[in-house]
């Protein structure tokens, strides 16, 4: 029931984050992860 009234405001063209905002988003995650796998790895023996 309650998706039905939420139907009218998911269709609306301005409703909900812009696709700018989600790919700044990932980048910032992958980015993130990325400096981090880095970090972990400078402390890290080679085998």
């Amino acid at each position: 029931m309650l998706s039905l009234m939420l139907l009218p405001l998911a269709a609306e063209e301005s409703a909900g984050a812009g696709p700018y905002l989600v790919g700044g988003g990932a980048l910032l995650l992958l980015l993130a992860s990325m400096f981090a796998l880095l970090a972990f790895g400078k402390g890290r023996e080679h085998s």
